[in-house]
């Protein structure tokens, strides 16, 4: 049963889809089967996996406003065990469509009940934004990853997302975790961004993942080409970053697990 994960800042321009689209592909190259869900209308996480928009013709708006089958729309990247479920700008829409349907909170949860047996990982990609459909990612996510860029105002608009999953917690998931703050967009050169640093690690502690993200040419240009930096230059600092975490949070995952299964056997 796959282990489902939100990446969610409603902030944009932070590397939440360049995080998404990555961590996804290490995570397949480390041999594990990922879903990668694209939960954002500007579909960015699609055509930066290597798909034509236009050709889409079935995308999660149809799994959520028509309870199409997800298990029929789910895409294959060119990296085996990566898998997507694209989205597309009728998305745009959802949100209003979905204010008058029963359960609105738990759609994006029942779309993902009907997949994530078949993966180790579930990813969404949130849209910069805390409506409806992130409340949705986070509700069906037992954790969230939250990106935080390494640049002036790195924090600000933190305490509103955190006070969002705290309402989560509280009424419509109360098993989300944060599973990690992730540094992006990191300059060793700028004094600024090595502050920045200092103050998540000093705000969060052991929150924050041990890998930071650096500012990489190659991890820009890979999207425009539809592939993961991995696939675009698999030596390139980017590529190797984000190996690097899939690598922390298979680790973080696997002594969690560890931890309840001796609490299990103490019982």
């Amino acid at each position: 049963m796959g282990k489902v994960i939100a990446l969610a800042n409603q902030k944009g321009g932070v590397g939440k889809t360049t995080s998404a689209i990555n961590l996804a592909a290490s995570l397949a190259v480390l041999d594990k089967k990922v879903l990668l869900i694209d939960a954002d209308p500007q579909a960015n996480a699609t055509s930066g996996s290597g798909f034509d928009l236009k050709k889409v013709q079935t995308s999660i708006y149809e799994c959520l406003i028509d309870d199409a089958d997800p298990t029929k729309i789910i895409l294959n990247s060119e990296i085996k065990g990566f898998d997507l479920i694209p989205s597309h700008i009728d998305l745009v829409g959802a949100e209003i469509e979905m204010l008058n349907m029963p359960e609105r909170e738990y759609l994006l949860k029942n779309v993902v009940a009907k997949v994530k047996d078949d993966y180790d990982y579930v990813l969404f990609d949130c849209s910069p934004s805390l409506g409806l459909i992130t409340v949705n990612a986070l509700t069906a996510a037992e954790s969230v990853i939250i990106p935080v860029q390494c640049e002036y105002f790195a924090l600000e608009g933190l305490g509103k997302l955190l006070n969002t999953i705290n309402i989560i917690q509280k009424g419509l998931n109360k098993d989300l975790e944060i599973e990690g703050f992730l540094l992006t967009m990191y300059d060793a050169r700028l004094r600024l961004s090595n502050q920045v640093v200092e103050e998540v690690q000093k705000h969060f502690q052991k929150m924050v993942f041990e890998t930071i993200i650096q500012r990489n040419i190659k991890l820009s240009e890979a999207p425009s080409f539809g592939k993961p930096a991995i696939l675009y230059d698999a030596d390139s600092r980017g590529a190797v970053n984000y190996l690097n975490l899939a690598r922390e949070i298979l680790q973080r995952n696997e002594e969690t697990r560890l931890k309840q299964k001796d609490k299990v056997m103490d019982k």
